[in-house]
């Protein structure tokens, strides 16, 4: 990916993957402070990892019951795992426009250690699905990703078109 394809971000350097939360959140500490805070992966939904309010309201929308959901969305925090697992140096880009969530979590671009955009490699690989919930200057190029991730039955899309 190619990240002069976003304008106007924060580069934040020297953190550490501390927690991964679920497949869309995880938790990073400052390498060289004590400073952790949560971060919410730009233009992507992930199933959730705990009944609660947004799960029960995904088996609506989807029509897939919640503990089937919950086994989606331990395939995407496992996959997360496996890509970043903790202790991983990433680099976060967040768009300065757009820096928090509704939650006041900062959103931002997960790149990891060898170039690739953790974001992206989790829509990609079926394992997060395109989310316009927040805006995100890469969404188009989400959208087509997921699109192809779903034809070619990819993670999750391997057991359901919908999630």
């Amino acid at each position: 990916m190619k990240y002069n394809e976003i304008s106007d971000f924060i580069e934040e350097t020297h953190v550490k993957i501390e927690e991964v939360l679920d497949g869309d959140t995880i938790k990073v500490k400052q390498e060289f402070g004590q400073i952790s805070k949560e971060i919410r992966l730009y233009g992507l939904d992930a199933p959730e990892v705990r009944i609660n309010r947004k799960m029960l309201e995904d088996e609506a929308k989807s029509h897939i019951p919640s503990s089937m959901l919950l086994q989606y969305g331990l395939m995407s925090l496992d996959f997360v795992l496996q890509v970043a697992p903790i202790g991983t140096r990433v680099t976060l880009l967040t768009e300065r426009k757009h820096q928090l969530d509704f939650w006041k979590r900062q959103l931002a671009y997960v790149i990891l250690p060898n170039g690739l955009c953790l974001n992206e490699e989790l829509i990609k690989n079926g394992y997060a699905k395109a989310s316009n919930n927040y805006y995100c200057q890469l969404l188009p190029k989400y959208q087509a990703l997921n699109l192809q991730a779903k034809q070619q039955k990819q993670g999750i899309y391997q057991f359901t078109d919908v999630f």
